[in-house]
Order: C-alpha cells, then structure tokens, then sequence
C-alpha cells in the first residue's frame, strides 16, 4: 500500500514524496483513512512508529476547505511538552506547504504578545500545552467552541506531567460534536476512563503491544560502579561506531555537569533540560540537528517525540526511574527503518528498575560487563597481596620497635643481649632498637619530676580552650600525655 492508496490530496502527496517518504507505516495505514472519514480514533504505538504523521496528514485535507476566524481554532492539538509541540509544528509546515493554512503555537517561554496576534488573525491549526492554553483561555484570549477537531497526544506522558485535570477542563469546553483522536505508548486506567468520557465510538488502533521494544534497536547493560560511570561512558562515546549520541539522566543537575565534564574531555557536547529557557533549548536542539554538536546530554523532556534522524546511539547514564521512559528514551534511535544502539549503564543499586523494565519489555537485556579485560587480570585484592608478602615476614620487627610485649619481638631480638656472639654476627640494626629502648627498672628510675620538668611545666599551665572546649589544635595529643 502507498500513499497515494491512503485517499490523499495530490498536494499533499506531492509533499510527502518530496520529504523522501514512499510507503506509509502500519499505523499510517490504519489511521489516516478512518480519520478522513470523521471517526474518533484511539491509537496506541510507541514512538518512532509515524504516529505524528498518521494525523497531521489527514488533518491537513480535512482542514484544507473552510474559512478561519478570529480567536476561535478550527482544531486543536494538545502536546505535553513544548518540544513535542514544536515538532507537530515542523510536521504541518513540512506536508502543508501546498495548502493555505494558518498555524498558531502556544508554548510556554515564548512571547505571548506573538501568540496573541496569530489568534486574533484566525488560526486552522492550534498546537498547544495545556498550561498556556488554560492561560490564555483564562485571559479571553481564544474560544474553543469552534474547535471541531481534537487531538490529544502522548496522552500517557500528560497523566505522567499531571495534566489530566486540564484535559479534563479543556475537553469540557469544546463543542459537544466533534471528532477526537487519542494516541498513547500505553493505556493505563485513568487514559481509558478519559477515552471512555470523551470518544464517542472510536475505532481502537494498536500496531504494537504497549511498552514493546524497537527490534531494530541493540540494547545494551553494562554493569558498572558508580565512580567509574563518567570513565565509562567516555570510553563508549570515543568509539568508532558512535556517530551521534543522546544520553539521558535522571536529574538537570546531573545533565549540567555531565555537560561540562565531556566537554572538558574534549567531546562536542550540549545540554538540554526543564531549567532552560525556551529559546536556548531550541539552539542547542538545532546545533544537535546542524552536527554542530553530535552528543546531546539531557533529560526525560527531551524522551519523548523528538524526531532527530540519524542517532546512532542512546545512552542511559541513569537507569530511568519509570520502565515506560526507557521505551520513550530508547525510541530516539532506531527510527525510520534504520537500526541503532541503546546501552544504559547501571549499578547494583538500579537492580530493581532493571528488573521492572525488563517485566513491561518482556525480554532480558543482554548484560555486559564495563571492562571484559578486567576478568583476566589478577582481583586488586590479591594482587596487593602479593605485593604485602615480604612484608609480613619484616611485620613483626617493626612491631619491636615500638612498646610490644618481648612475645611479640623476633626471636632472634630477644635473644641478642644474653649471647656472647662476636658483634658482627649479631642481629641487624633494625632488631637491636627494641633492646636500647628498653627501659630500666623501675627501682633505678629517677623520678618523675627530675625526668620530666617539661611535661610537668605543660600541665601547669594548660592553653586556653576554645569555644568548643577543644585543648589545642588536637584534643588529646597535647593535654592528655599520649605515650606517658
């Protein structure tokens, strides 16, 4: 089946072919013709499957007759994250081109007095996150009940950000009859209930078992200590094979010093994550798209729906906490019909998140271990055991020297003072230290005030304690005689 079999404008398969697109995917196939005739829709696929596009294109000849107005949309299309809306945007502007539509994006960190001109001008196509649109809308910026089209996208990830109340409260004040497509990774009880509220007989489209993983993608666990995570991933990335790189972590403090300590190492590294504004999270995703830079270190914001062609691997510095996000992570490579490599570093601690991704996948994560060559080579526990042999042999005279029992001394030390051996056959210097130490009776010691008339003096007049009660510098070395 082709595009053209899909009941497209010829303008709009004249910009698919000329995208380099010939054959539509299984979800294209199904979805595209059951939405051209008006039917609500609940799709489920994981990303990299052509999603997007199964209703952006019909959503464009749908749209292509009728007239737009002012401040009141024709359709609408709900994303979770700014990227995702800027990515459906790329998608209306890349197979619209033949058509005469207005397009209108409303995402946080841009110039709200921009958004404001294009609604007020009319728009066909709304694309927004629900937090500025309920902003707007709440200011009386724009109306929904010309709205006859909805599209709620990624519609897991919104119940994941907590926007599902918001769905619920735009929902409610679009037109009663209209047509609304769903698409979601997964189908949780609380999506399904929503699809149950607001879908009114919607064909159910499943092209993928929910959470699946792509089998054009090489996936990779590589056990390693914590410590030796950064050291790792380095090796990794300076092998020949890595093109283009998104590593993803857990935390944006972690994002921003991984940044900086691979470009320390001398890679072409950028970052992006939530605490970047708008504008510079789209120039370091452009400089990634340019190859400007071709490693991408950032956050779960940036798992979902980036369409970057051409990653040839991911890298999961930290073990995502979600299982769901290592589907979505891992999607960023792999797409297109083209294979790619996924490989997350993990710790004893990530055992359990292991264990819950590999239960949702169904499938085992060949493991590997971080150095192979380190099995081979002697355990640093026996190798400095062998180091140390010697000096077990010299460990009890250097106990002699200090205040040991004469048990603990060598026998050959112990011995040396009764003997009537020449003094070149007696024992080494080492073993004759213990014997000029050793003290005299106490009978024939003087006293302790002729011996010590600086230690006494000491005492007498102790340093002035500090704040804490501390006696000098070092409690208990000066102020308690250690040794006497």
């Amino acid at each position: 089946m082709s595009f053209a079999d899909l009941g497209l404008s010829d303008e709009l398969l004249r910009a698919v072919e000329e995208s380099g697109y010939t054959d539509p995917t299984p979800i294209q196939k199904q979805a595209v013709p059951s939405v051209l005739m008006g039917r609500d829709l609940i799709g489920i696929a994981q990303t990299g499957t052509g999603k997007t596009a199964a209703f952006v294109l019909p959503m464009i000849d749908i749209l292509g007759e009728g007239r737009s107005r002012a401040r009141m949309p024709r359709s609408l299309i709900l994303e979770p994250t700014r990227e995702l809306a800027m990515q459906v945007s790329e998608n209306f502007e890349k197979y619209g081109k033949y058509h005469k539509l207005n397009m209108a994006l409303l995402i946080g960190g841009t110039n709200m007095a921009d958004q404001i001109k294009k609604l007020e001008k009319g728009v066909d196509v709304l694309i927004a996150t629900p937090g500025r649109l309920m902003d707007l809308f709440g200011r009386g910026k724009i109306m929904l009940n010309g709205c006859s089209l909805l599209v709620i996208d990624e519609a897991d990830r919104m119940l994941d950000m907590g926007f599902i109340p918001d769905i619920e409260e735009i929902c409610s004040k679009l037109p009663p009859v209209r047509q609304t497509l769903l698409f979601s990774a997964t189908m949780p009880g609380p999506i399904k209930k929503l699809a149950d509220k607001f879908l009114t007989g919607p064909k159910t489209i499943e092209v993928s078992r929910p959470a699946s993983s792509n089998a054009l993608i090489d996936q990779r666990l590589i056990k390693t200590d914590s410590r030796k995570k950064k050291q790792v991933l380095e090796d990794r990335l300076r092998a020949n094979d890595v093109r283009t790189a998104i590593i993803f972590c857990n935390r944006k403090t972690t994002v921003r010093d991984l940044a900086k300590e691979l470009k320390r190492a001398g890679f072409k590294a950028g970052e992006i994550h939530g605490d970047m504004e708008q504008a510079e999270r789209i120039r370091e995703l452009d400089r990634f798209k340019s190859e400007e830079i071709n490693i991408l270190v950032a956050s779960d914001v940036a798992a979902r729906g980036l369409d970057i062609k051409g990653v040839s691997h991911v890298f999961n510095y930290d073990v995502p906490w979600h299982p769901d996000d290592y589907t979505h992570r891992i999607g960023r490579t792999g797409r297109a019909g083209k294979t790619g490599v996924a490989i997350t570093l993990a710790t004893n601690a990530d055992a359990e998140a292991i264990e819950a991704i590999e239960k949702l996948s169904s499938m085992k994560i060949p493991a590997f271990d971080a150095n192979p060559a380190a099995a081979a080579a002697p355990a640093p526990r026996e190798a400095e055991a062998e180091e140390e042999a010697p000096r077990e042999e010299r460990a009890p005279r250097r106990r002699g020297r200090g205040r040991g029992k004469a048990e603990d001394k060598p026998a050959e030390a112990a011995a040396a003072p009764v003997q009537d051996a020449p003094a070149e056959e007696a024992a080494p210097a080492r073993a004759e230290r213990p014997a000029r130490r050793e003290r005299a009776p106490r009978a024939e010691r003087a006293p302790r005030a002729e011996r010590e008339p600086r230690r006494e003096s000491r005492r007498s007049e102790p340093e002035p304690k500090d704040e804490e009660g501390w006696n000098g510098p070092i409690p208990g070395f000066l102020g308690q005689g250690f040794g006497s």
